[in-house]
């Protein structure tokens, strides 16, 4: 079992998550899946260069780089001699607990301990962070655990000082007053980790304010009061991370309990791992929990349990499997007023059953009859950035960069109609995605798709922008979104969007999906069943004349056979990033040039790339073609679920 030196505030973090996660925490013989994708979430997160622009708020200070901890705080105690001092990354130890602050201010004899958060926070939403009865709201206790923690160590380090507790985070009501700001902030993996370039003149144009800085003296102090639950032990918070400090080094073992947190855990396999692989901590805290057997992790656990939020009641009496889950418990009827398709109970208790293939064939045609050719499918990709990258536009507003455009036809001729992508540095694609959007649309009077809220969501979002904006030709870009969207609490347009992932929610129901109607689960399950689509695309027609796309130079086989003979993940098949690139390029990029497009969290972190303007021109064309590629199977991927129900639903209702 690994062991560590020091509690940290890393590790504090993931001990109030699950106290036994600091068994396994740094243990290479445990698989962690939150290692393989850190650097594309914390580009697209934008955590690291809210960092920087911290340090630029709180100028003057001495970054702590010292390779080893007591260096660290060797260096951290020599500054602090200091009467005022700032200090990035100070390091202090008490009794066997280390915290890293990201900015420690000494002025006199009080210290400001400012953790800061890529977060966002709004003054008028957010308050001091207590709900309407004076409790701590629960989507910020995780954060004020964290400078709970600090504070705590701090304090005790510095004994004869005043240690005052903050927040800085990006704020939501404030504008960015220059432009450029978010390309100052550069991110790049380093010998160290993720390393932050600010480019030079930065702190001179930092404009308005773009974080603010939270005092939660009280909050801190109420947490330090309270208690902490450390597996079957409810401490007082002192003692807590005192037993804390102990296991992480071995001294005592913490047991685990299972519970929903563990639906998360990243020290998972797949499966119950056998001798030689790497170990599962999940399945170890569970069969010493439970005296579980490796057959019994082969039942669906209810922690699998769609949309379900009964699933913590269930752990607490006992019940970890599906199948200890009945009808009362989901309160299923046999039909419920109102609802045509499945039901949320339905749909569960399919799931819990282990229900076969099923299709409401009846129901789809039904919907069917109300649509109008050609059908229009499109997909967005989106960012959400901390810094923004023009002037006016505010933390964390969402800026819609591309969308892809299929189109269908009555007697089933597909083509990848238009699509658009805009991420040149510095630019704002908002008014030329909807004018491009608006021409795409209105090229006829067909049905439009979308799969899930996410598309309704931006354009509301744009449509109150361009309302509150009213620049030249606004009106006309917001009625049209009127036109295609519903509004929260208000009436849909009269081409509202069909939301596709709501009709397979309805009438479409496989197992493997466990419940699930992402896109990303109901594609697959469509080609391992729907003969259509296996004579289809098993051929490489995709690309020619007869079906069109804007994008993929040669004819492509999206249905392609594994070693078992079932169809591989579509998504797995779209080239790496720079598969374009000479191998003298690749080589310069090293490890990145693997890498491919699977989510909307990689094309958001593409996005953030593009957005450096020193990019070379090789390879912003590579990650352009990447993201234009994998959008295009986006909408591809819904065409394929509509030619499945509308040319195969017999089929599928067979198989079921």
């Amino acid at each position: 079992m690994a062991t560590h030196r020091y509690l940290t505030k890393s590790r504090f973090k993931l001990a109030t998550e699950c106290a036994t996660k600091l068994h396994y925490t740094g243990d290479p013989a445990y698989f962690n899946a939150r290692t393989e994708d850190s650097f594309l979430a914390a580009l697209a997160e934008g955590g690291f260069q809210v960092g920087g622009l911290a340090c630029l708020m709180v100028p003057g200070g001495t970054m702590i780089d010292a390779e080893s901890a007591d260096e660290q705080v060797a260096r951290t105690h020599e500054l602090l001699k200091q009467t005022n001092v700032v200090i990035y990354e100070a390091t202090l130890v008490h009794e066997g607990k280390l915290v890293r602050v990201d900015i420690l201010r000494k002025q006199g004899g009080t210290v400001d301990l400012i953790e800061v958060k890529a977060k966002s926070y709004s003054a008028s939403k957010d308050g001091d962070l207590r709900a309407t009865k004076g409790g701590i709201k629960s989507a910020w206790l995780p954060y004020l655990l964290d400078v709970a923690f600090q504070q705590h160590v701090v304090s005790r380090a510095l004994p004869d000082l005043k240690v005052r507790p903050w927040l800085m985070l990006a704020d939501k009501e404030a504008a960015a007053t220059v432009d450029g700001l978010g390309q100052a902030f550069k991110v790049r993996r380093g010998v160290r980790g993720v390393v932050v370039d600010i480019s030079p003149g930065t702190a001179e144009r930092l404009g308005a304010p773009l974080l603010c800085q939270i005092p939660v003296t009280s909050q801190v102090a109420e947490i330090q009061d309270g208690v902490l639950q450390v597996g079957h032990e409810v401490l007082p918070f002192s003692l807590a991370i005192d037993f804390m400090a102990r296991a992480g080094r071995g001294e005592v073992r913490v047991p685990g309990i299972p519970r929903i947190a563990c639906a998360q855990c990243e020290f998972k396999t797949a499966q119950v791992p056998v001798s030689g692989e790497l170990r599962s901590g999940f399945h170890e805290c569970w069969t010493a929990a439970l005296g579980w057997t490796r057959q019994d992790f082969e039942a669906p656990l209810v922690l699998q349990l769609w949309n379900s939020r009964r699933k913590a009641k269930w752990l607490a009496e006992g019940r970890y499997k599906l199948s200890q889950v009945n009808e009362e418990d989901l309160g299923l009827v046999d039909a419920e007023p109102g609802i045509e398709g499945l039901s949320t109970a339905q749909r569960q208790w399919m799931q819990c059953t282990d229900h076969p293939l099923w299709i409401d064939t009846a129901g789809l045609q039904r919907e069917m009859t109300t649509w109008r050719y050609p059908l229009n499918f499109i997909d967005f990709e989106t960012a959400m950035v901390p810094i923004p990258y023009q002037a006016g536009r505010r933390p964390y507003e969402v800026i819609a960069f591309q969308f892809s455009h299929h189109v269908m036809h009555e007697d089933g001729r597909v083509h990848h109609q238009t699509q658009f992508l805009d991420a040149s540095p510095g630019g704002d694609p908002t008014r030329p995605f909807m004018r491009a959007l608006k021409a795409a649309l209105e090229a006829n009077a067909g049905t439009v798709f979308r799969w899930s809220h996410h598309e309704n969501n931006v354009l509301s979002s744009m449509r109150n922008r361009l309302i509150e904006e009213d620049l030249p030709g606004d009106q006309n870009l917001a009625a049209f979104i009127q036109l295609i969207t519903h509004q929260s609490g208000g009436a849909a347009g009269a081409r509202n969007m069909v939301d596709l992932c709501e009709l397979s929610q309805r009438y479409f129901y496989a197992p493997g999906t466990r419940g699930s109607s992402s896109l990303k689960k109901v594609l697959p399950a469509l080609m391992r069943n729907s003969q259509f689509l296996r004579q289809t695309y098993s051929q490489a027609v995709y690309g020619t004349t007869a079906m069109p796309s804007l994008n993929l130079k040669d004819p492509v086989a999206w249905w392609v056979p594994d070693a078992q003979g079932q169809p591989l993940d579509p998504y797995g098949l779209l080239p790496p990033v720079f598969a374009d690139l000479s191998e003298e390029q690749q080589a310069e990029l090293g490890d990145e040039t693997q890498s491919g497009l699977k989510d909307g969290g990689a094309a958001m972190a593409a996005y953030a790339r593009l957005q450096q303007e020193e990019l070379p021109h090789a390879v912003r064309g590579a990650i352009e073609q990447a993201l234009l590629r994998y959008c295009e199977l986006d909408t591809l991927a819904m065409v394929m679920a509509v030619q499945a129900w509308r040319f195969d639903s017999e089929c599928l209702n067979e198989e079921a």
